[in-house]
């Protein structure tokens, strides 16, 4: 353990202490000390570090017990975590198992979790587009939600900056509902999918399908080179961890980084309790902690503190960091601390066939997953009777087709004999819920977990506006397969419970009114000045486009204005 002397006030006190060590808290480790500052990252789980702790990185299928899958056992137990499309043998180890860290669902809710150094940024899709004005704008002009207190031109700069930093790969679409940025070579579309994006460009005027751009290094510069990562193998087994480096995560990037600047402890197996706020200095002073393996309490002090636990875990903390002057939760005067949380709809899903180009087939792996339709509802007018919109996935693919009739030499021949079948096409749906009062997370009365913290509970659920949206996903999305030729078009949707997206944001907004809000356009709890809010949690509203790219600008950008402030005497 890195902080074997905790018995004086001295050993125990940094200029500033970041809790969580995922996508977020990776950024502010990173930000925090390569402006020297001496950074204590807190972390609940265990430590992984890069390479050494991927036991599964180069494992063959046939090297696995159960060839890749869970145990029966393992899935009854789990009910909730085997829902993820990425709870499988390889990658098991970094998904938090549904009895060990209990919570209550008013509503039924899949809360996803990775407790361990680098959190869920091990297990992410990858997938980073910037937000645009019309997602800035959105809550103004549609009025749901508050507006956001910054627009585009805000994070712009610092969309590039980590951008060049963690590597993304992407083409420059000139797109003004998906700002381009600071891309790496994109990884191409195979030629149905080539096909369709033509196709799409010919019949409206308002609708793309372009390269999707994601955290893979297709050709490294020299600042990830200097990293330690190296070129994207498209091995497509990332969800295990990557030795290369290949994919952005905090474990092979940012803390790292940290680290080599000698201005970062990191300290796994602390579940944050509470912020300590000091009534008399009118500001926060600390973090307690209980440790996970000896359940001692033990307390640390800073002069700035960046909460980056995941959005829910960081509503947990917020509310149950009371004091005299906050009794409902640190910074909630408001109190909208823990309301207006929201999360993506991935429910609906459409797939088809196509006849044509069975000349070719894919060769290789793709890791950006294929292509990615922006936006197209809703963004220069409202067009349509729900608010907001919704991006798609799409993908074209084809299997191998293998007879299964006969019976000894007759059956092996066929097996062996197989043949290419036709394009197998596909589409999911990613669409924008809005944030409401009657969506939040609390603390349950009485129910606590191991460490004494309470349990978080969650209520939440779809509404009118998303069935609208999804109905139209699939109308449309009809559409385009049918007049691109596609056949046997499917649509369908498998009725998941809020939360299996994996995208929860809110519950500490930004927003310009303290009476409204409870963070400031720097992501600065309102009142308390040294603390802020860079995880899912600051989220006003959630727009349709994955959202780990802009909680990195965010932080990036809080974390300079912080240490500024500082400098300024005014933290």
């Amino acid at each position: 353990m890195a902080n074997l002397n905790i018995d004086s006030v001295k050993d125990r006190t940094f200029d500033a202490i970041v809790i969580g060590s995922g996508m977020s808290g990776g950024w502010a480790a990173k930000e925090l000390t390569g402006k020297g500052l001496k950074t204590l990252m807190l972390e609940r789980g265990r430590d992984v570090k890069h390479i050494k702790d991927y036991p599964t990185t180069n494992m063959y299928p046939w090297e696995f017990e159960h060839r890749g899958e869970m145990p029966m056992a393992v899935q009854e137990a789990n009910p909730i975590v085997n829902r993820c499309y990425a709870f499988h043998e390889d990658a098991a180890h970094f998904f938090v198992k549904d009895k060990e860290h209990p919570y209550v669902q008013d509503k039924p809710f899949d809360w996803i979790r990775g407790y361990q150094v680098g959190g869920k940024s091990l297990l992410w899709a990858r997938q980073t587009q910037r937000w645009s004005d019309f997602d800035f704008e959105g809550p103004a002009r549609d009025g749901f939600a508050v507006d956001w207190p910054i627009r585009y031109k805000d994070i712009a700069p610092w969309y590039s900056y980590v951008e060049k930093f963690a590597g993304i790969s992407g083409n420059k679409d000139g797109l003004a509902e998906l700002p381009d940025g600071e891309f790496l070579p994109a990884f191409p579309l195979n030629s149905v999918e080539q096909y369709f994006s033509k196709h799409v460009k010919s019949k409206y005027s308002n609708r793309h399908v372009i390269s999707a751009r994601c955290a893979h290094l297709s050709k490294p510069n020299q600042i990830h080179l200097d990293q330690g990562r190296a070129q994207c193998q498209e091995r497509i087994l990332c969800q295990r961890g990557c030795p290369f480096g290949g994919y952005f995560s905090a474990n092979s990037s940012t803390i790292p980084w940290a680290l080599k600047s000698g201005n970062l402890t990191l300290r796994p197996f602390s579940v944050v309790h509470s912020i300590i706020y000091d009534d008399k200095l009118g500001k926060a002073t600390g973090v307690r902690v209980v440790d996970t393996n000896t359940k001692e309490t033990i307390d640390y002090f800073a002069r700035i503190i960046f909460v980056n636990a995941a959005a829910m875990n960081t509503n947990l903390v917020l509310l149950n960091s009371t004091s005299h002057r906050f009794p409902n939760g640190l910074g909630n005067d408001s109190g909208v601390l823990g309301k207006y949380v929201a999360f993506h709809n991935y429910s609906a899903h459409m797939s088809a066939e196509y006849d044509g180009f069975k000349e070719w087939t894919t060769d290789g792996r793709n890791p950006a997953g294929g292509g990615y339709i922006p936006r197209f509802r809703n963004v220069f007018k409202q067009e349509t009777d729900f608010l907001r919109g919704y991006a798609s996935g799409f993908s074209a693919y084809r299997r191998r087709q293998r007879g299964w009739d006969g019976i000894g030499s007759s059956l092996k021949d066929n097996l062996v004999n197989d043949d290419l079948g036709p394009w197998s096409v596909g589409s999911h749906m990613m669409g924008e819920t809005i944030p409401k009062e009657a969506s939040y997370v609390a603390l349950d009365a009485k129910l606590k977990d191991d460490w004494g913290v309470p349990l978080l509970k969650i209520s939440m659920d779809y509404d009118d506006n998303d069935e609208k949206m999804k109905k139209d996903y699939i109308e449309q999305l009809t559409e385009m397969f049918t007049s691109a030729g596609f056949t046997n078009i499917q649509a369908s949707s498998d009725h998941r419970a809020p939360g299996l997206d994996i995208h929860e944001m809110g519950g500490a907004r930004m927003g310009h009114d303290p009476k409204t809000s409870v963070l400031n356009k720097w992501n600065q709890v309102h009142a308390v000045n040294n603390v802020f809010v860079t995880d899912g949690a600051c989220m006003t509203s959630t727009s349709c486009q994955n959202p780990s790219l802009t909680y990195m600008a965010l932080t990036a950008r809080a974390a300079d204005y912080a240490v500024s402030e500082m400098k300024k005497g005014n933290i």
